[in-house]
């Protein structure tokens, strides 16, 4: 085993005995009660999803209403226009896009249609988002034409809607 590899299983035997994996609730000395996963302040699970106000994940949890002028049950191909249907099914919708979870190792079209539907809506909802709406219809449509122009692009929208506020 390489020395790594030990030294993350030491680690993480530390931390399973320091914390626990059964989650729960401590009391310390003074009497106040914490849970053991926010005293270490990691998530108690090795991946996370975004929480922010602009990410695909807050827009398809129906957290917020979505604006009126592009309805969760709308086409892909009826708000980013037809082009679309060359790499999409007629049928994806836009919340069917922010629902995606097939662009982590997938197709960079995936990670695009997923990322830019959420800039979309933010771009809608959002004042400051630094795109506007039909910068990022435009930019959709042109990173369809390679899987690295897909790639570039999707990048570009993920950051915008993790920084957004």
């Amino acid at each position: 085993m390489s020395s790594a590899a030990t030294f993350c299983l030491c680690c993480l035997a530390l931390w399973s005995g320091a914390v626990g994996f059964s989650g729960g609730e401590k009391k310390t000395r003074t009497g106040e009660v914490h849970s053991k996963t926010s005293e270490v302040g990691w998530p108690g699970y090795l991946y996370t999803r975004a929480e922010g106000r602009c990410t695909p994940q807050y827009w398809s949890s129906g957290s917020e209403a979505w604006p009126n002028i592009v309805p969760k049950e709308a086409a892909i191909s009826k708000v980013f226009g037809s082009r679309v249907l060359e790499r999409y099914e007629p049928s994806l919708t836009l919340l069917d896009a922010t629902q995606r979870n097939d662009d982590v190792g997938g197709s960079a079209f995936a990670k695009l249609v997923k990322h830019a539907s959420a800039a979309l809506l933010n771009a809608y909802a959002r004042d400051g988002f630094p795109y506007d709406s039909w910068e990022v219809k435009v930019l959709l449509l042109q990173a369809l034409v390679s899987e690295e122009a897909a790639a570039t692009q999707a990048e570009q929208f993920e950051q915008a809607n993790l920084s957004c506020t």
